[in-house]
């Protein structure tokens, strides 16, 4: 018998549409108390209660779950495709491992004051590498 004709390859997952078709969301309830600021704050700062839940800001893929770089505290960090990473910082407990893929809205740390002077939940985007301001990102609230 003649051996069965390769499979077709698989579409390309959703992570690697373009990037302006990701949809985000806010990764945490709360006042937002520091705003983009190149040089200064790469992120936004979002106030809010320890043990709040910080969620996934979009699909994709745990990169980083830990506190080995200083000044972030407990943090996660998610690839949503190749040019685009979120990083979740100053947690209290980090809910995810790496290589785990995770949904948008899904929990995947409980907010704390790790590394910092209040309970807050520091929110990067980075786009190549680049810290670039979320609020292009978020939609608005």
């Amino acid at each position: 018998s003649r051996p069965a004709p390769p499979p077709a390859a698989p579409a390309a997952p959703a992570l690697a549409a373009d990037d302006a078709s990701l949809t985000w969301i806010w990764p945490a309830e709360g006042k937002v108390i520091a705003t983009f600021d190149e040089g200064k704050n790469k992120g936004v700062d979002i106030a809010g209660k320890a043990g709040q839940q910080v969620v996934a800001a979009g699909a994709g893929k745990v990169m980083y779950a830990g506190s080995g770089i200083r000044g972030y505290g407990n943090l996660v960090i998610v690839k949503h495709s190749n040019n685009l990473l979120s990083a979740y910082a100053h947690n209290r407990t980090i809910l995810v491992k790496e290589g785990q893929s995770v949904s948008k809205g899904q929990m995947i740390a409980e907010m704390g004051d790790s590394d910092t002077d209040s309970v807050k939940l520091h929110f990067e985007i980075r786009q190549q590498g680049k810290p670039v301001d979320p609020s292009r990102f978020l939609p608005n609230r």
